[in-house]
């Protein structure tokens, strides 16, 4: 079945070659799908495009197969083109040709662009959460060990003292940043596309405000040609966010690699989280952390990927955009399997608390000695090169008491302040609007 058949047989490999993996993304769209007709249906019967009679029965029909999706024993016949396809022609095999009438006012092309929409919410949703208990974590951590005392690196050498508090707090504040990101593209992603049709509107009474607030969006695409354009630019934005916080785990996936090494030694894992060597009995390898690290640098490449789709596509839908899809929608299930490893390990991470009993970070303390000197009066340049002096010939000395104040620095982490923020950031995304909206829909 093929809604847009008008009885002349397409060539079997045409078919197989423009359908592609359509099927597979659209199972993962249905319920989205129905959600929308849901709220479409609702409009048509309030402009006189249903009978009064018919919404009820439509509803009910909806309502049956969206509980069938959930139950995993929806699927999309062989022969069937779609997701919006299969759903119209069980509601016309249930009810008859009151099922028809629900395409009415709609294309496919916005059908697609309201379940992507729809589904974008859901899944940048979970991000969020995933990413909660992540930072959770990590401050968790950042406090446990803010008192243990680890070498910092500029260029790969030894540089500052550092904390492992800094560290993991440093971590959990690139995450509300990230979050920061994702939220401007929910905000992209909240408006509705309904109602645009192919991508010029429709000369039934529509009402767009009515969908848009049933399916809870904060405000809906206005113009019906930039709707249509949308599709690919609010998947593109949103890869960018997804790989915002894919680069956050990917460098501290990298720290863990170093630190876990025998010339770093800073962390250990447990040893039912490490793998081993088929041929040297005493490795332990990190091989959680190089993974994630090459799931989230591949997750990178997504917005690239996207653009390479859509660049210098004109107004207008093309069925290239058909292929983002396969692009898109698998990336929330991957990041979101990156986060929930990384919250696993981390938190059963296993920390060397006596770092700094190693001579090799003695000079660590340079700067730290320098400022003494200043803070006694001597300028910071002849304090630099009397410390300089000191390394270079051999007898510098040096005390690791550290007195660090300011605010994010080792001795004041801030880590109220960062909590704040993020939960600053998660109240904003607001939700629980989406999620009202969805359960009126489905419980009316």
């Amino acid at each position: 079945m093929k809604l847009w058949d008008k009885g002349t047989k397409v060539n079997d490999l045409i078919e197989r070659f423009t359908v592609g993996r359509d099927p597979e993304m659209d199972i993962l769209l249905a319920k989205f799908d129905v959600l929308g007709s849901l709220a479409h249906i609702r409009m048509l019967e309030s402009v006189g495009l249903l009978q009064a009679d018919e919404l009820p029965e439509l509803t009910a029909g909806l309502q049956t197969i969206y509980a069938e999706i959930e139950a995993g024993k929806f699927i999309i016949e062989p022969g069937i083109e779609d997701v919006h396809s299969q759903v119209e022609l069980l509601l016309t095999r249930r009810l008859g040709d009151v099922g028809k009438k629900i395409h009415s006012g709609r294309s496919r092309n916005d059908q697609v662009l309201v379940d992507l929409k729809l589904f974008t919410r859901e899944a940048i949703q979970q991000v969020v959460v995933n990413c909660s208990s992540l930072f959770s974590i990590m401050l968790a951590q950042a406090e446990k060990y803010k008192e243990v005392i680890i070498p910092g690196y500029t260029h790969l050498q030894v540089a500052m003292p550092s904390s492992f508090g800094l560290w993991f707090s440093a971590y959990a504040e690139s995450l509300t940043d990230d979050l920061l990101l994702l939220q401007a593209a929910y905000r992209m992603a909240d408006q509705n596309p309904l109602g645009s049709a192919a991508g010029y509107g429709s000369s039934f009474p529509l009402n767009r405000q009515m969908t848009t607030d049933l399916l809870g969006f904060e405000t809906m695409s206005f113009n019906v040609v930039y709707a249509q354009m949308g599709r690919g630019k609010v998947e593109k934005s949103v890869a960018f966010a997804l790989a915002s916080v894919a680069s956050t785990l990917s460098r501290m996936a990298y720290d863990v690699c170093l630190y876990m090494s025998q010339n770093f030694g800073f962390i250990a894992l447990p040893d039912e989280l490490t793998t081993g060597s088929s041929i040297m009995p005493h490795k332990k390898n990190p091989d959680v952390f190089e993974l994630l690290r090459a799931h989230c640098n591949r997750i990178q490449t997504l917005p690239n990927q996207i653009l390479s789709v859509t660049n210098n596509l004109p107004s207008g839908y093309f069925r290239d955009m058909q292929l983002i899809k396969e692009m898109f929608i698998p990336a929330f299930a991957q990041l979101n399997d990156c986060l929930a490893i990384a919250s696993f390990a981390l938190e059963n991470v296993r920390i060397n608390e006596n770092v700094m009993d190693d001579e090799r970070y003695r000079y660590v303390y340079s700067v730290e000695e320098v400022n003494q000197l200043v803070l006694a009066g001597v300028p910071f340049r002849d304090a630099y090169k009397t410390v300089g002096t000191q390394i270079n010939e051999g007898n510098f000395t040096f005390c690791k008491t550290l007195n660090h104040t300011h605010e994010g620095s080792i001795g004041n982490l801030c880590l109220g302040q960062i909590k704040t923020k993020m939960d600053d950031v998660i109240c904003s995304f607001h939700f629980e609007k989406a999620e009202k909206a969805i359960n009126s829909l489905l419980n009316r």
